[in-house]
This record gives C-alpha cells, structure tokens and sequence, in this order.
C-alpha cells in the first residue's frame, strides 16, 4: 500500500487498487486533490485591517528626458535602461521612447521628468509626466523650517 505524508493543508486520497485491475489510479479521474483552506482568526475584521496598514501603490514608474515636446500636451520621453547581452553579458544601454501627457506643457526637450502610468489617454499616450525630484532636491525641501507665525526675538518689544 502507498503511504502518502501526512500534511495539514493537503489531503490526499487514493482508491484501494485491486488485484485484477492494472490501470493507475490516476487515469479516468479516479483521483481526487481537495484542499482544506484555514479559517482566520475572528478577530481580526478588514475594517481594521485597512486602517492599520499602508497602503501600496503599485504605479510603474519610469525616468526619462524629454527628447520632443512640439505637440500640444504631449511629450516625447526617451528612457534608457541598463540590460545585459543575451549571449556576450555585456552590459548595453537599451533605449525606448514612451508617449507622455503634459498637461500644463511645463516641460521643454532635455529636461529629466518621471513617467507614472495611468489610464490609456489615446493610442500611444499611457503615462503622465511629472517633473523628476532627485534625492537632493527632496532633501534640501524637506529641511527647510517652516514659520510658526511667532515673532523673532529681535523682533520682539524690549519690556
């Protein structure tokens, strides 16, 4: 008789073989897989769940320059991306042009912008083109103190 491993989420169940039959038990679906799904916790509820973790975005991203923004909301994006040769393993720069929408026509050829993925705008257009923040520049906001709204102590009257 063939033993199977017991495991929990898996149970397995083969027909008895009989002496005058030769055929496997996995032919004319004599076999049969059912899976036990375990119950989770009732405790835990999705409401509380949502608000307790993050959300994921899940946005392609890709960065780019501006090769061409002659069109009316509309530029032409280069993205060039490092690959490896099939056969040689060499590293070669492979380069691709994407359709991006600019709606304010903010951005002018050679400037760097990165492209986010949205709905298809037109037959070429599936990306929105942002402008390209780079660690520094994020950096350099992020420390800047903002007012409180109180005055200097210079500023302020000697009692």
């Amino acid at each position: 008789m063939l033993s199977l491993p017991n495991f929990p989420l898996l149970n397995l169940s083969l027909p008895q073989k009989s002496p005058k039959s030769s055929a496997s038990p996995f032919l004319h679906g004599s076999f049969s897989i059912s899976i036990a799904t375990p119950k989770p916790p009732s405790t835990l509820s999705l409401s509380s769940l949502s608000t307790t973790l993050p959300t994921i975005q899940a946005v392609k991203r890709l960065q780019g320059k501006v090769i061409c923004s002659t069109n009316e909301k509309t530029v032409n994006v280069e993205v060039t991306r490092i690959v490896a040769h099939p056969k040689y393993l060499r590293r070669i720069k492979k380069k691709k042009k994407y359709q991006a929408h600019d709606p304010d026509n903010q951005f002018n050829v050679g400037d760097f912008v990165t492209l986010l993925k949205c709905r298809p705008i037109s037959k070429t257009k599936t990306f929105v083109a942002v402008p390209y923040v780079t660690k520094k520049q994020a950096k350099a906001a992020a420390t800047v103190p903002q007012e409180l709204g109180l005055p200097l102590q210079s500023q302020q009257e000697q009692a």
